[in-house]
């Protein structure tokens, strides 16, 4: 088995022992420093950090591959990838660019396998009349079209 494959593998089972903890990205360079980046439905904490190193490098053989490992949590300043990436992030602001590289940022308020929802609130000219007037709507947004997405952090 080559060196990715039982990285992947080793990560997998770790996973299978916590389910409420996923996989965003396994990375691998040339000079076989590993970074595992975990997220989890109610976040990731450094202890989950350390049992998913814990996993790899006590399984990994440095005499047969010589490697650096690195286990981290997605952070807030990272993309959303995965709907439960989104699920988790019901009720905060978000913002979504599309491919013609548009934006819009709302709340989230729903996620299901295909879409997200987000709750929109602005003000525009008034149909009739002169002035402004404030309009809340809803606009699902399907996956396919998000071209990336991040939390809105507010201070």
């Amino acid at each position: 088995m080559d060196f990715k494959t039982e990285v992947n593998r080793l990560v997998g089972e770790f996973l299978l022992t916590r389910p409420d903890l996923f996989l965003v990205e396994v990375k691998i360079s040339a000079s076989s420093d590993i970074t595992v980046v975990l997220d989890g439905d109610n976040g990731v904490t450094l202890q989950d950090c350390l049992d998913a190193s814990r996993a790899v490098e006590f399984n990994l053989d440095r005499e047969i591959h010589d490697f650096g490992l690195q286990v981290m949590s997605s952070g807030l300043s990272e993309p959303l990838e995965f709907p439960r990436q989104f699920k988790k992030n019901i009720g905060r602001e978000i913002e979504v660019m599309f491919a013609d590289s548009s934006k819009i940022e709302g709340e989230l308020i729903n996620v299901d396998d295909e879409k997200i929802v987000l709750r929109l609130e602005y003000r525009r000219p008034k149909l009739i009349g002169k002035g402004k007037e404030d309009v809340v709507e809803e606009k699902e947004i399907p996956y396919s079209e998000i071209k990336k997405a991040l939390v809105v952090i507010k201070f």
